[in-house]
């Protein structure tokens, strides 16, 4: 018999070792999909987990979230990170009830025209939700790519086209969705940035960056600070508006950061992002 292909072997591994998300159960709606990527974008699973739930319960589909004022979507986001994602989540729900008879489209290039779907997240509804043949290049997929058959430690700052193609190229004539997700998995498990589990890898002997002695491609991530940014006081002031049925007073804010030229700097980021609505009196609320 020939030996097992790349795809097999990871498909194997995957059917064994698969971590049991609800997103991933057979009975997700597109939407639920949709949800989970955005979500998931720079932010743990074990965080993602309880928001997406609370979200599915009140928002089950994409009219009962565009139903609601954009402030209700960033309430609900708690502290997942990143709150703008809430607002292009709800502003890509109003976007498929207005242009798709609020159905999430299957087609990658009409998903990519939807407000915040960039080429990753088209590409992982299609294929996740809708089982198509589409390349999903997250960072686990692509550091997976870039180890086994290109000896690099990690993949490339940006993505080429020619990477998208040899992808589009590796998916596997059955199940592709099935094997972008056990590739991702891969990643996300095995085949980490940090400290690969080598010996626990199904193609651990197909890999051409561990025959080459693992080398260390000289490439760092700087890791990201958050204390004392103008980020974490963005999240202190969202957080008192978050917390507060009504809107809250300029005062309110000036208790929840020391700093006042930090402060009035992360306050007018968020009114001009849209998180924050300046409201007369001298008052501020989630945005209607």
């Amino acid at each position: 018999m020939p030996d097992p292909s790349f795809s097999d072997l990871v498909m194997r591994w995957y059917a064994d070792s698969a971590r049991d998300l609800p997103w991933r159960s057979a009975d997700v709606t597109p939407w639920g999909v949709l949800v989970s990527e955005v979500m998931l974008q720079q932010t743990p699973v074990a965080r993602v987990l309880p928001v997406w739930q609370e979200w599915q319960q009140r928002w089950p589909a994409p009219a009962d979230l565009a139903a609601e004022p954009a402030g209700a979507a960033v309430r609900a986001w708690g502290r997942l990170g990143y709150p703008r994602r809430a607002l292009r989540l709800h502003e890509a729900a109003t976007a498929i009830v207005d242009r798709h008879d609020g159905v999430v489209p299957s087609d990658p290039d009409t998903l990519r025209r939807l407000p915040g779907i960039g080429d990753y997240t088209a590409a992982a509804v299609a294929a996740f939700a809708f089982g198509a043949a589409v390349a999903v290049l997250d960072t686990n997929v692509r550091r997976v790519y870039a180890r086994v058959f290109d000896a690099g430690s990690d993949a490339p700052a940006h993505i080429t086209e020619a990477e998208r193609r040899v992808a589009a190229e590796r998916l596997p004539a059955a199940q592709a969705a099935r094997y972008s997700v056990a590739v991702m998995e891969l990643g996300a498990l095995v085949c980490t940035a940090r400290s690969p589990r080598c010996s626990e890898c199904p193609v651990a002997v197909r890999c051409a960056w561990r025959a080459a002695g693992a080398p260390d491609s000289g490439r760092r991530r700087t890791p990201q600070t958050y204390h004392g940014t103008d980020r974490q006081a963005r999240g202190r002031l969202l957080a008192v508006l978050r917390e507060s049925p009504h809107a809250v007073s300029a005062a309110a804010l000036d208790a929840a950061w020391p700093d006042p030229a930090q402060r009035a700097r992360a306050l007018d980021g968020l009114v001009a992002d849209g998180l924050v609505a300046p409201l007369a009196g001298d008052r501020f609320a989630l945005p209607a």
